[in-house]
This record gives structure tokens, C-alpha cells and sequence, in this order.
């Protein structure tokens, strides 16, 4: 076996001026620690370096401010490569009891109180998105709640949901076998995102209480999976008729959000890879953003920008609301051929109760397929950093 190779990096910031030395140094941590990540679980990486210290050098008298950057980057670096870690692992490996029981192990060790629903419970809560994408699968789904109460006065509270879906075949409606079939272990990236934002929270001294809901389960094909036609009723008792089973995403998120309604949140942020039509329309470079409230959409646009995880604001079209009427149910899951994403957000937007609501649409940025500046091969974690620089800056809006 080859010896180890460790690195000691050394970053001299003396003279740059563009930005304050907390600002630099948290940069040039986020950036050695989150292009230097590997995927290892199941090979070795052959001469790899392993990095052993990293020496931040700033002018006199910066050294306090630049070492608060630091360390704050190194918190964000972390919950980041939590999320990468969990969106490249194999679906056979992270199951939704699986992520239950991770979120268990390690929630309470980042200051976050963490309810884990089986599927007993789900039947209790009436939890009908969740149960029914669940109906073919042999494993069990669960909703992970995360819990983070800041000390002192909290400024408003924020609720997050996101998609968990651990695997998607597309149910009934399979999908076929392609690349992106392939990449569908990605498909909880939003849940993902919220984990590993949370995680960062306490760390980074968040004022405002959030909560998170993660609805997990795969989506699989079987004698027992939802067919379409089917009426599923959610949470609250609003009924979906599924026309496509591969629309499951916004089903799951639908009885999240309406238990964000019921928990009395501010506002609601919703994420999921949702939508080949954000993909399409995108690409891989940034997500759509939709909304009912300016206030929520501009925060979100502006933390993107923050963390280089930029947004562009979509429409919700009022008069596209129409495609998702039902001859047999209060809604369905699925509009017309055009303008999946507006509809997804027109579907999720129906269960908001009028809270404030932004929806990011992050199909797109989920992954990429080369090392590509501080974005590694494989899973990238899109909207971890973004939700942690949102939840630090929330402020309750106006509805």
C-alpha cells in the first residue's frame, strides 16, 4: 500500500483589498474544502493528497476577524459535504429509515431536536402524498422532522421541505433507462440540502426558529403501487388525482407543507428536484425560484447570489392553475406539456394556506459530471449553503 500524501496549503491574502479579511478568509476555506471533497466510500482514490492544514495568512491586527471567517467556513464546508455525502450514496445504502436513523445520530450532536414519523404514524397523521408514492415499495417511508430553536428571542420561524425521494423510478409512469434514470438516487437532494443546512444553524448563531420537514420514501413499481387515476387525500384532506406517477415529489411535499401550515410558520421554503423542465430550461448553472411573496423570492434570489448559488425568478401564472383542475378530486398532480415548473409550483402553492412560500426548483444543479471549480464530481449540495445564509438573515414577512 502506498504511503499517505498529506498537504499543508498555505493562502497569502496581504494586500487584497476587494473584500474584508472574515470575507476572504471564509472564502478561500469553503473553497479548499469543498473542491477538495471525494466521494470514498467505496473505492480508494489512487495518490490522492490528503490535506493535514490549511494557513490562512492576513495583514496585522486582521488575524481575529479573518479566524471568525474562517471558522464560519468551515461550518458551511461541513454541512455541505454532509449533504454531498448523503446524495451520492447508493439508494440500497441510504434508505428513508436509513436517513431516519442518521438524522437521529447526528441532529442532536448540531443542536437540532429531531422527530423521526414511521409508517404507523403516517397512517395516523394522514400523511396520503407520502403513503401513497410509498404504496409500491418493499421499504418503509419517513418523515424526519428537524427542530432548531435559536437562545434568546426568536425573530420569526421558517419552515423548510423537502423532497426525499431515495429513489425514483417513476412508480407505474417508469422512467426509461438513461442517464438521468441512473441519476436518481439524487432525487432527495432537497431533503439533503435541508439536512445539512440545519446542521449548520447553532454554529452560525441563527436567530429564528426552523423547522424542517424531509418526506422520505423511494418511488417504485409494483402490484401495490398507486396507479394512475388513483385519488390520494393529503394531509388537511385535500384530495390529488395522480396522472402521472412520476409527478411524486410535489405529492410527498404537499403533506409537509401542510404541516408547516399547521406548525404556524412564518413562511415556507420548499426544495426539490422537481422538474426535467427546470433542467431543460436551465441547464446545470442555476435554479428557478417561484413564490407568492416578493419578500421570500428576494431573499432567496439575494442568498444565492451571496453563496454563488444563483436563482432566477419564474412566474406563478394564476391562469395555468386551470391545467391541474380535476374532473374527480380537488386537484391533480400533473398540468398540460408546457410549463411543468410553474405548474409544480402552482400545485405546491395550492397547500401554502396563504403563508409566504418560495419554492427552488434545483434538478438542474443537483450534480455534475466533472470537477468543475469548487464543485466536485458528483452530487453537489446546491441549496445547502443558500438555505443556511436565508435562515440567518430570515425576518418574519409580510403576507
Amino acid at each position: 500500500m502506498a504511503a499517505v500524501r498529506h498537504e499543508h496549503l498555505v493562502v497569502d491574502l496581504t494586500g487584497i483589498e476587494l473584500v474584508d479579511a472574515a470575507t476572504a478568509a471564509q472564502a478561500v476555506v469553503e473553497g479548499v474544502l469543498l473542491a477538495r471533497y471525494r466521494y470514498r466510500v467505496f473505492r480508494d482514490i489512487p495518490n490522492e493528497a490528503h490535506l493535514r492544514s490549511l494557513t490562512v495568512v492576513v495583514g496585522r491586527g486582521q488575524g481575529q476577524v479573518a479566524r471568525s471567517g474562517a471558522g464560519r467556513g468551515e461550518i458551511l464546508s461541513r454541512a455541505v459535504n454532509l449533504a454531498r455525502d448523503l446524495g451520492n450514496t447508493p439508494a440500497t445504502h441510504l434508505t428513508a429509515t436509513r436517513f431516519g436513523e442518521l438524522a437521529k445520530a447526528i441532529g442532536p450532536e448540531t443542536g437540532l431536536a429531531v422527530e423521526v414519523f414511521d409508517q404507523k404514524d403516517l397512517v395516523k397523521m394522514g400523511c396520503g402524498g407520502l403513503l401513497g408514492v410509498n404504496a409500491g415499495s418493499a421499504e418503509e417511508a419517513r418523515l424526519i422532522k428537524l427542530t432548531y430553536t435559536p437562545s434568546g428571542r426568536s425573530r420569526g420561524h421558517l419552515a423548510l421541505v423537502g423532497k426525499g425521494i431515495m429513489y425514483d423510478s417513476g412508480g407505474i409512469s417508469l422512467k426509461p433507462s438513461d442517464a438521468m434514470h441512473a441519476l436518481m438516487k439524487l432525487d432527495m437532494s432537497g431533503a439533503g440540502a435541508i439536512f445539512g443546512a440545519m446542521t449548520a444553524l447553532r454554529d452560525l448563531g441563527c436567530k429564528s426558529t426552523v423547522t424542517g420537514y424531509l418526506m422520505c420514501t423511494d418511488n417504485m413499481p409494483s402490484g401495490t403501487a398507486t396507479r394512475l387515476g388513483d385519488v390520494l387525500t393529503i394531509r388537511g384532506g385535500k384530495t390529488v388525482e395522480v396522472v402521472n406517477a412520476d409527478a411524486e415529489g410535489r405529492l410527498v411535499m404537499a403533506d409537509g407543507i401542510v404541516l408547516a401550515v399547521e406548525d404556524e410558520a412564518d413562511a415556507i421554503v420548499t426544495i426539490a428536484t422537481l422538474t426535467g423542465a427546470a433542467m431543460r430550461t436551465f441547464g446545470a448553472a442555476l435554479a428557478p425560484v417561484l413564490g407568492n411573496s416578493p419578500a421570500v423570492v428576494d431573499g432567496l434570489r439575494a442568498a444565492g447570489d451571496t453563496v454563488d448559488e444563483p436563482l432566477w425568478e419564474l412566474p406563478l401564472v394564476k391562469g395555468y392553475r386551470r391545467q391541474l383542475d380535476s374532473k374527480i378530486a380537488d386537484i391533480k398532480n400533473m398540468g398540460g406539456e408546457n410549463a411543468g415548473t410553474i405548474t409544480a409550483g402552482l400545485f405546491l402553492e395550492d397547500f401554502v394556506d396563504g403563508t409566504p412560500f418560495g419554492h427552488l426548483d434545483i434538478c438542474g444543479p443537483m450534480v455534475t459530471d466533472r470537477d468543475d471549480g469548487w464543485r466536485p464530481t458528483g452530487a453537489t449540495a446546491f441549496g445547502t449553503r443558500l438555505l443556511a445564509a436565508y435562515a440567518l438573515d430570515f425576518r418574519k414577512p409580510a403576507r
